[in-house]
Order: structure tokens, then C-alpha cells, then sequence
């Protein structure tokens, strides 16, 4: 058809505005072809009805023009025409998908722009919404760029109701950079599979270790191997019993070595151990140091990781346990603290909780340098929920954590094992905005909970789909190597679903102080009537947790959020939304998960007695801490005091925070409290600061000469650690 001789057409314009301003030639055809791909999805009309519409497009464009409603048209003027004819017309469902596929464009668009902003930024600027990754980085700036791409990915490909409601902050999913790529959040790595049988790390096999040196070093190199395909940390659950047996095998060849030399045989078994502690001595130096220098995702951080140990009894268990403490209280090459491994020491009745217990003495230790450098934490394997799975008389299980809090046992798909899981996911509820719309009505604060929740269930689950069809292949350490449970049968061209169904999808919270303020007035430090208030919601999570497992048979499950950057995020958004809500949104953060405000003056047993009920209903993860003024050096009665008290309620994860500061003077290496005077030893005022940020350790440094602050903190967290109060003074005397 020549659109020029159509009757009726008065006048047609010979350009059109594109909408980066440029001037195209006006071409009737492309609106010819755009009604006719509309009908091609919808299944309605031909090309004949296409060249009909598009000849009363142009008749009202024409129409425009001549009552000067529009001279030169913009490419949205005439989309705007075409909308109106096809609504006009009986190809309704064209119509919706014409409507549909320009939105699809108008988004990639905007967030295409939007990409080259945040691009600038990055270069621009420093990112600091993780403590552990150096966003100065040309690598940790290159890693950042590729996160904005994924999240601009994620905005135009996955539903519109779960980007939306992550963008206006009611809920927040976590690691969405990684979303489209299926990685999985952390693993408690199956060592002692991967010792016996050997594995490939993408360049070479290596075969099983024959000594404690060897092996402690193949710890190093699978947790940074497995690092690179996921997104969140690796840990592993019992370093003591997985080296036992290569401290042994290093005892042997030390035996048949001095037999070979002909060394007394009345003294020869103990001198192979003692040339043996050297060895393991040596080995447990290797993985301090090697988890604080190897680079993992393109040299922008260390791996996360975390170690638990402390309940093996054997001579060689004990000596892995012994020389992991003391090399970790030693500290770096200038005797900074080690910011990973994430020590967890395992503790159990019988085993090294009380004077009489074998590993009493390694307890001690253990104390000591949570004293100095705020590692290890502690977990209670003698908990309600975690001593039916230690304690059961088939296959007992070491239940590990992992460093910010993460916990894995139940298991509705299969065995309720540690090794080879982990979280898959995980995304938070803005909790506060909850309470704050239901304006202190406690059934419309539920509803609206459990719209929440049903929110957050169907987005976990949409991302439970991109990660269950990956193929093997794709992560050729995490399930070439079968580290995730039950991947054994798996070949490089099979979907993962058959393993990863074993992990679990988690649903988590933040600011329950603050919801329990907008809903009573006092959060649960201040009335027990907010505590009992606080514990009906956790526990209602929990068991709507436990019922979406049997109905979908994947393991929901409810987690204490460790958040990071969000505990700014959410603040932030609600400040804007609701204005100042006195003790809601007049900080810079909400408190994070159960945790009672950490300005709020309490007592460390009271609130050791009322964060560890919560434990209990967040099977995911949970930990609780107390904020001591100083480090707690040479009081190792107190301290162990503490540990006993968190255990003695039930808690399951518990550490104890202080200051660690550490001058940077020069040829200073001053490890105290250091105020504004300076270092109290050489004057500089130059400090570098130690504090724990969601489990882990976390750097920021000032300069009280210039004034500056360098932090890989943000800023919620950086003002949280600032304004935390000790829940026990005078910790010393």
C-alpha cells in the first residue's frame, strides 16, 4: 500500500523526534510492522489488518498536524496514537501486548541510562555496603560495575512486584547482583570427601594429602576455590577431627624417619610428636595467614570464612585446636588482628565445658583470645534445637555455624546432615514499615505480615528457579567437585536441583526493637510486654516457615538477618515515607534482627535472658552478643561467666564484643583503647579500629590530627558502632 495516496490524508510529516532528540525520517512502515508483531503475539489478526490500522494511525496523525496539535511528531506521540487504535479496535489482546512490550522497552531504556550513571558513580566513588570488600579497587570498582549490570538484568527480567517491592524497601533481596547467575549464599565444605578422593580445581588434579602441612594448605585452596562460585561464605564444621588424621600420618613418617636413623626406641614415639606440633604449629600459621592474604573474585576480597573446632579429644585433634588458637592470638605480621577465619569454638557437656571435660583446657585457650581479638565465637551443641542433632544415637552431627550466623540442619528433602549444605538464598522483611502501618493495631500489623511473608515466599521461589536449572557444568568446584550433598550422580550437562534442594531458602527480619516501639511504645529491653509481643511474632515466622516446607517440600527457613548496608537502606526509605518516628526512624539504622538497641543501657545477663529465647524460632541463624567497655584481658573467669550464662539460656551462637583498637603510628604497633589524646604509648593519632559488623570483622581508621575517617563501613553502621554502650563496665577490675 502507498501510504502516500491514502484518501484523506491531508498532510504527513517528512521527520520524526527520537527520544534522545535527534531527527529520523518518518517511515509508515515501522508502524505497520509494529502492529503486525503485536498480532503475532497475540494470535489475533493478519497483515492486511495490520496495513488497515495502520492506515487510521496515519490518519490521525495526519488530523494532529493539521490542527496543529503536533508539527514535527516524537516517536511517543505516535506510540500514543497507535495505543489508542488498537484499544479502539476489536484486537484487544494485540492491543495489551503492544502496551506491554513498550513498557518492556521504556524500562530497558531508563534503566540503561540509569546503568551509565551508577557506572560513573562507581568510578567516582567508594563502595562500602560490605565491611570485607575494597571497593578501591580497579578490581573491587570492576566487580562493583558487573554488580549494577546483574541488578539492572534482574529489574527487567524477573516480576515486577518483587523488584518493586525491593525498591521501595519492603522487603530486600539480599545479593540480587548474583540473582541472575544462580550462585548459592555459603556451604560448610565436605573436607573430609575431598581429602580422600582428591579434586580439580580447574588447571590440574591434586591428589589426596599425606601430611598435616599439605593438607592444611589444600584448606586454603578449596575455600578459595569454592568462594569464586558463591556469593556468600564457606565454612567448615570440625577442622580438628577433618586434620586428625594427617597430624597422625605426619607422626608416622616422623616415626619411620628416626627409626631410619636409628634414634632411641624408648624416646622415639614422643620426639615424633614433638617434631610433629612443630609441623601442625607451622600448618595452622599457613591458614591464619593464607585466609587473610589469598584473593578470591578478582582480587577485590579474602574469602569468608569460618572454622569450627574444639571437640575432638584425640592427641592430634587437640593439637590442631591448640595451635589454631595460638597462632590466631599471635596475630599478623605486625600483630594485627586476623580479620579471617571466623574461629567458632564448638562447646558440649563432657567434651570442654566444665573443669572435668578433656577439653577444658582448649576452652581456656579459647577464651584468652577472644579476649585479645574478639574471635573465636561460641556454639552450644547441647542447645533444645541443636542437641537432637548432636546428641542423636545415629550419625550424630556436629551442628557448625558459619561466621555471620548462618545455620543449616533440618531437611525436608533428605538427610539432616551438616557437610555439603548451606543457605541458597535469603531476603528480608521490613519489619518496622509493618508495624508502622498498622498504626498500633496488632490484627491489621499480622495481615499485613503474612502478606509479607507470602511476598517474600514467592520471590525465593522464583529465584529457587534460575538456581535449580543450572546445569552442573556452571560450577564446576561447588558440584563438579560434589561438594553440595547428593551431586554425586550428577553429570556436567545435568540441571542441580537434585542436590541443591538440600540447602535451605530463608526468610529474614530486621528491627524488631523498632517494630515493637511503633506498635507498644518500649521495645522488648524495656517491658516484658513487648518481650512476650516480640517472641508471638518471631515464633509466627517460624512456624509459617515450618508449613511452607511441608507444602512445598523445600526447607524455608527463618533467619535473624545479618544486615549490612540494609540496616541504613530500609531507615532511610522509611524516613523519607513516614517522617520521624521517635525511637523508629530518628537513628541512622534499625537494630538488627532480635537484638535489644545497642545504645540501650541493660545489663549483659538481662540480655543474654531475653535475646536467647529468639534463638530457638530462627533455625536459619542467630547469634547474640554483649558490649563490653574494653577488652577483657586477664579475667578469663568472667568472661567464661558469660559464655556460660548465653549457654545456660538456651542460647545456640553467642561472642562478646569490645574496642580493638591499634595505632598506626609509625614502628607503633599499640594494641588498647586509644581516645582523641592519641596512642598512649607513642602520641600518633593515627587509629585503625577493629569492630564486629554482622558476625564479622570490620575496619575503619581516623585521623584526629586531620579529621579523617577512612571505612569500609557504611554509614548506618559506622554511627551504629559508634553509639553502642557496654552492657558490663570496669570489665578488669
Amino acid at each position: 500500500m502507498n501510504f502516500t495516496q491514502v484518501e484523506n490524508l491531508q498532510q504527513l510529516p517528512e521527520k520524526v523526534v527520537k527520544r534522545d532528540g535527534r531527527m529520523q525520517d518518518f517511515q509508515p512502515s515501522k508502524i505497520t510492522e509494529a502492529i503486525n508483531k503485536s498480532f503475532s503475539k497475540s494470535k489475533e489478526g493478519n497483515y492486511t489488518d495490520s496495513l488497515i490500522l495502520s492506515q487510521k494511525v496515519l490518519k490521525a496523525i495526519s488530523r494532529k498536524m493539521g490542527l496543529q496539535e503536533i508539527n514535527t511528531p516524537t516517536i511517543d506521540e505516535i506510540q500514543d496514537i497507535v495505543e489508542d487504535i488498537l484499544l479502539e479496535s476489536k484486537f484487544t489482546k494485540s492491543a495489551k501486548e503492544y502496551i506491554s512490550y513498550r513498557r518492556r522497552r521504556d524500562d530497558i531504556r531508563e534503566s540503561g541510562g540509569k546503568f551509565i550513571k551508577d557506572l560513573s558513580d562507581i568510578v567516582k566513588s567508594k563502595d562500602t555496603e560490605n565491611a570485607n570488600i575494597n571497593g578501591d579497587t580497579a578490581m573491587g570498582k570492576m566487580l562493583q560495575a558487573g554488580s549494577v549490570a546483574a541488578k539492572r538484568l534482574c529489574e527487567i527480567s524477573l516480576k515486577k512486584e518483587h523488584i518493586q517491592a525491593h525498591k521501595d524497601g519492603y522487603i530486600h533481596i539480599h545479593d540480587m547482583n548474583f540473582l541472575p547467575f544462580g550462585t548459592k549464599t555459603c556451604l560448610q565444605i565436605p573436607l573430609v570427601k575431598l581429602f580422600k578422593k582428591g579434586f580439580n580445581t580447574g588447571h590440574g588434579f591434586i591428589r589426596p594429602p599425606k601430611d598435616v602441612k599439605t593438607a592444611s594448605a589444600l584448606v586454603c585452596i578449596i575455600m578459595q576455590a569454592n568462594q569464586n562460585e558463591q556469593h556468600g561464605g564457606q565454612s567448615v564444621k570440625a577442622l580438628d577431627s577433618d586434620l586428625a588424621p594427617y597430624v597422625e600420618k605426619t607422626q608416622l613418617k616422623y616415626i619411620n624417619l628416626l627409626k631410619e636413623l636409628d634414634f632411641d626406641i624408648a624416646k622415639l614415639e614422643e620426639k615424633a610428636w614433638e617434631l610433629t606440633e612443630k609441623d601442625v604449629d607451622q600448618a595452622m600459621q599457613g591458614i591464619v595467614y593464607n585466609l587473610n592474604t589469598m584473593q578470591s573474585r578478582a582480587g577485590a576480597q579474602v574469602p569468608f570464612t569460618s572454622i569450627n573446632f574444639g571437640l575432638d579429644t584425640t592427641r592430634a585433634g587437640r593439637m590442631i585446636s591448640k595451635y589454631l588458637l595460638l597462632n590466631f592470638e599471635k596475630g599478623l605480621g605486625k600483630g594485627e588482628t586476623p580479620m579471617f577465619p571466623n574461629l567458632i569454638f564448638s562447646m558440649a557437656k563432657g567434651v570442654n565445658k566444665d573443669p572435668e571435660d578433656p577439653n577444658y583446657d582448649l576452652r581456656r585457650l579459647s577464651h584468652r583470645v577472644s579476649c585479645k581479638r574478639l574471635f573465636p565465637n561460641y556454639s552450644n551443641q547441647d542447645s533444645t534445637f541443636n542437641k537432637p542433632f548432636y546428641r542423636r544415637e545415629k550419625d550424630p552431627q556436629v551442628v557448625g555455624y558459619m561466621g555471620c550466623r548462618t545455620r543449616v540442619m533440618s531437611n525436608v528433602c533428605g538427610d539432616e546432615v551438616t557437610d555439603g549444605r548451606g543457605n541458597l538464598s535469603f531476603t528480608s522483611i521490613n519489619l518496622p514499615r509493618v508495624a508502622i502501618e498498622a498504626d498500633g493495631d496488632l490484627e491489621t500489623f499480622f495481615h499485613l505480615l503474612k502478606e509479607r511473608f507470602m511476598l517474600v515466599r514467592n520471590q525465593l521461589l522464583e529465584r529457587y528457579e534460575i538456581q535449580k536449572n543450572k546445569k552442573v557444568k556452571e560450577f564446576p568446584f561447588l558440584l563438579g567437585q560434589k561438594l553440595y550433598h547428593n551431586s554425586d550422580h550428577l553429570g556436567p550437562e545435568d540441571t542441580i536441583e537434585d542436590a541443591i534442594k538440600n540447602g535451605t531458602l530463608s526468610i529474614g527480619f530486621i528491627g524488631l526493637a523498632e517494630t515493637l516501639v511503633a506498635l507498644t511504645g518500649e521495645h522488648h529491653g524495656e517491658s516484658d510486654e513487648a518481650h512476650s509481643l516480640g517472641v508471638k511474632i518471631v515464633s509466627t515466622l517460624d512456624s509459617w516457615c515450618k508449613s511452607e516446607s511441608q507444602k512445598y517440600t523445600l526447607n524455608f527457613s527463618l533467619l535473624a538477618t545479618p544486615a549490612e548496608g540494609l540496616s541504613s537502606r530500609f531507615v532511610e526509605l522509611d524516613r523519607k515515607r513516614f517522617g520521624v518516628i521517635k525511637g523508629v526512624t530518628d537513628k541512622q539504622w534499625y537494630t538488627n534482627s532480635f537484638h535489644i538497641p545497642v545504645e540501650y543501657n541493660i545489663s549483659a545477663y538481662k540480655k543474654i535472658e531475653k535475646e536467647s529465647v529468639y534463638n530457638q524460632y530462627t533455625p536459619a541463624g542467630h547469634i547474640n552478643y554483649v558490649e563490653l567497655e574494653n577488652a577483657p584481658k586477664g579475667n578469663l573467669d568472667a568472661f567464661e561467666q558469660l559464655v556460660n550464662a548465653a549457654f545456660d539460656n538456651d542460647c545456640g551462637y553467642f561472642s562478646v564484643n569490645f574496642p580493638v583498637d591499634q595505632c598506626m603510628g609509625e614502628n607503633c604497633s599499640y594494641i588498647g583503647i586509644i581516645d582523641e589524646q592519641g596512642c598512649p604509648k607513642c602520641k600518633s593519632k593515627k587509629v585503625r579500629r577493629i569492630r564486629r559488623v554482622t558476625g564479622y570483622l570490620g575496619i575503619y581508621e581516623e585521623s584526629y590530627e586531620s579529621g579523617e575517617k577512612s571505612s569500609f563501613f557504611n554509614n548506618g553502621k559506622y554511627n551504629e558502632a559508634k553509639n553502642r554502650v557496654a552492657h558490663l563496665n570496669n570489665f578488669n577490675k
